[in-house]
Formats: C-alpha cells, structure tokens, sequence
C-alpha cells in the first residue's frame, strides 16, 4: 500500500518540481474534477457574487504568519470575487472536536466549514459528523491528485475535498557539505542513496564539531519533534510508528538518538521551528517541516538545499500530510461553504498557498501558477524525498481529541530518555502501555 500511495503522489509533487524548478476516487470524483477540467477562470462558480457570511474553523494555518496569509490575501480575495464574508477561526485539534461534538449534539452547529488534517477527518467522520460531499456543484477547471481522492474517500463517503499537502525534510547550508564524512557525498544525500543513513548523519555533526567546535544540528523540540520521533526514526528503526515501540529495535533507536544528541545545539530545546536558527547560521543541518523552514529558502536560496532525511535499518520513514476541507452536518451557510472550497482549491489560490505558507497544491493545474526562483530549492527537496526507492511513507495516526497526548507521549520519552538519562527499556516499557492504552480509547488500531 505504502508504495502505491507514494507513486500516485509524485505525479503531483514531481509536476510542482519540474515547473517550478523552479493521511482512488469513488462515487463522487466527479463532484472534484473534470476529465477535460477548463482552464478559464470563468467556469469557476465563485464568480457568482451571492453575498452571506462562512465561518471556517481550522486547525492549520495557526502561525502568524499564515494565518495573515489567510486573513489578508486569501478572505479579501474570496470575499471581492464572491461578496460572502468569511470568519477564519484558528482552533486546536481538541476544541475543535469538543465544539463539534457539542454543536452536532444540540443540533445547532455554528461551524460551516473544516480545515483539518486527514486523520481529524477520519475521526470525524467516524463520529458521523461531517456531510458526503458527493453530491456538490462540479469543482472546474482543476484536476485533484489521485492520491488525495482517495483519502478523502472515507467509509464509502466523500468526507472532505483536498486542500493541502505537506511533509518534513532536512535543510542543509552548502557549507556542511565541507564536513562530509568518509564515504558519505553530497550526491549521496541529495538523492537519498542507501549510504544517507542516521549513522552517516551522526558521523556528520560529530565531523562538523570535531572540525569547528560547534554544534550544528538543529530540531525544533519545542515544536513539532514529536512528528520526527513518531513519523520518521520510529518507522525508520521498528519498522512501525506505535506497535514496536518498546521493542529491541526501539531502544536501539533510543540509543542512537542519545548519542546523537551530543552533537545537537542545544538550543534545540527553545526553537519551535527551524528557519530563524538556520539564517542566523545556528545550525547547518537541520529538519522540520515544509511550512517552516520556508522562510530560509526563500531569502537564501542559493544558501540553502532540501534534501531527504536519512534512512534507518528498516527503511526511510516520513509523514506525507493531507489537509481538507469538510462541511459538519447541520452547517448553517453549507453553499457559501461550498464557494470557499471552490475559491481556496482554485489552481491561483493553490499556487499562492504553497509561496507563502510552504504548504503543496493538491491540484495539478497549480504547477502552472508556480513561480521559478526559492520555490524550486523546496519542490525539487520533496520530489526528492518522495522518489527515493527504500520510502516508508506514513500518515498521521486520526485519534481525534487524543492527537495531543499522542505527540506529549513521545517527547516526555525523549525528555526522560535522551535529556535526563532514564532506561530506554524502562521509559518506553511505561510510555508504550500508555499508547496502548490511548488507542484503545480511541477506538483506532495501533499504526
């Protein structure tokens, strides 16, 4: 399934690369794309000024800087092509369920549209709040990657349409290429070859700090770490994001990472995302996710390449992320909804979305909007890391208002294990019972 999933992707992502080089459809694919789709923003149906108002929770798009994004360029955009006024209410993964489940509850639901990831969706759904959106007015003049049809095809339900797709990779300032272990190119590392591993990685910072005293790996530990613990070493190491996570491969995984982290700046612990830390030269290597390493590429470029993360024993595991856009059951304004999902996945808009938030289109009409220039350094880094043939793709885990202790699991085993000192045995023996636990009260199979 995994490779399926990643060959379908790259028609999309390996299509952005190239202009740019600059979590199947069924039933209602026709409701999101044409075979023939228009090319004239007239057969657009947001063209239609009907006036009204959308409220639109999302859970993406919290930064400051995105959420002016949204707020500035995207709702005056929707707002003077349509005349509906739309309200963006940045919202955490459990209000957001807490609201829903209280609105569908009461039967009065003040939410007309949902910006969530796959997974949230998939709980949603389960819950038998969202709409099937099979039946919606035609989305012209774009076609919808396959792979992302798919996914929201859940339960035999079209949940939500496609919004956005992203994943996390390593930035690497050309000057770390100085330091390059023995055996390990720098062709190597941009092309994922089976010699880019953790353990070439290792070699590397110890290499760059046995030669300048300096400490120049970074990871945003007080930001989204815990996706690189659970989406990228574990399945690298085990095989497995949760099922083997006290399991010999685990700690050898625990062991690793410790030694690791001697060779990590400590300032690690303070950043919640990584492009500030690489432009001031903090760090030369370091990994995050594209939203937020954007920022260095496009004022560096030429300072700057995205390359694959490394591999482990079992493979080389990364998190492939698919936001949507859904309508809850009961929304007040489902048709003004309907016309914000149209302007939002318009090829322009997709466009415009991946410059200034570092988020992908999921349309394949959108790598004709695409700029040539930074966006180039970002596109050819995920291409990258997207065709590299020991790809153990993953997909967040859907536990709905259990996804934060999800993530508060697996940094309180890296606090105890790899910052104070605890038993890599112990601490996952005790941390693993409480995933099993969490799963089985979410009522989600261990991923």
């Amino acid at each position: 399934m995994n490779r399926k999933i990643l060959s379908l992707f790259l028609i999309g992502v390996m299509a952005f690369a190239v202009v740019a080089s600059g979590c199947i459809s069924g039933g209602g694919s026709t409701s999101t794309s044409s075979s023939a789709p228009s090319t004239s923003s007239s057969a657009v149906s947001t063209t239609t000024k009907t006036g009204g108002k959308v409220v639109w929770a999302s859970t993406q798009l919290m930064p400051p800087a995105e959420r002016a994004f949204i707020l500035n360029t995207v709702l005056p955009g929707f707002k003077k092509q349509t005349g509906i006024d739309a309200q963006f209410v940045p919202i955490s993964y459990f209000d957001l369920s807490t609201r829903l489940a209280a609105e569908e509850k009461s039967g009065k639901v003040t939410i007309d549209l949902i910006g969530d990831l796959h997974g949230a969706m998939d709980y949603y759904q389960s819950q038998g709040w969202l709409m099937d959106l099979s039946n919606m007015p035609q989305l012209k003049g774009r076609t919808f990657i396959s792979t992302f049809e798919k996914y929201a095809m859940i339960r035999g339900t079209k949940a939500y349409i496609p919004w956005m797709s992203a994943t996390y990779v390593m930035v690497i300032n050309k000057e770390a290429f100085k330091y390059l272990p023995s055996g390990l190119t720098e062709q190597d590392v941009m092309q994922g070859t089976s010699k880019w591993t953790y353990d070439a990685l290792l070699a590397w910072a110890k290499n760059i700090y046995e030669k300048t005293g300096k400490k120049e790996l970074g990871f945003p530990v007080k930001g989204l770490f815990h996706r690189f613990l659970h989406g990228y070493l574990y399945p690298s190491y085990t095989g497995y994001e949760v099922k083997k996570f006290d399991s010999p491969e685990a700690i050898q995984m625990w062991k690793y990472l410790k030694n690791l982290w001697q060779y990590v700046n400590p300032s690690s612990t303070t950043w919640d995302e990584m492009a500030d830390p690489l432009l001031r030269g903090d760090v030369l290597i370091a990994w995050d996710h594209t939203a937020r390493i954007k920022d260095a590429i496009t004022k560096e470029p030429d300072k700057f390449v995205v390359v694959p993360v490394p591999r482990g024993p079992k493979g080389r595991g990364f998190i492939l992320v698919v936001a949507g856009l859904a309508i809850p059951k009961g929304a007040p304004n489902k048709d003004a909804a309907w016309k914000l999902i149209d302007y939002l996945t318009t090829p322009k808009v997709q466009a415009e979305t991946l410059a200034q938030t570092g988020f992908f289109p999921v349309v394949k009409e959108a790598s004709e909007q695409l700029p040539s220039g930074p966006l180039k350094v970002l596109a050819k880094g995920v291409a990258a890391q997207e065709s590299t043939s020991d790809a153990l793709v993953v997909m967040i885990p859907n536990l709905g208002k259990y996804g934060g202790q999800f993530g508060e699991l697996y940094k309180e085993a890296f606090r105890r294990i790899v910052l104070q000192g605890q038993d890599p045995a112990t601490v996952t023996k005790d941390i693993g019972a409480q995933l099993d636990k969490l799963f089985q009260e979410a009522g989600v199979p261990l991923p």
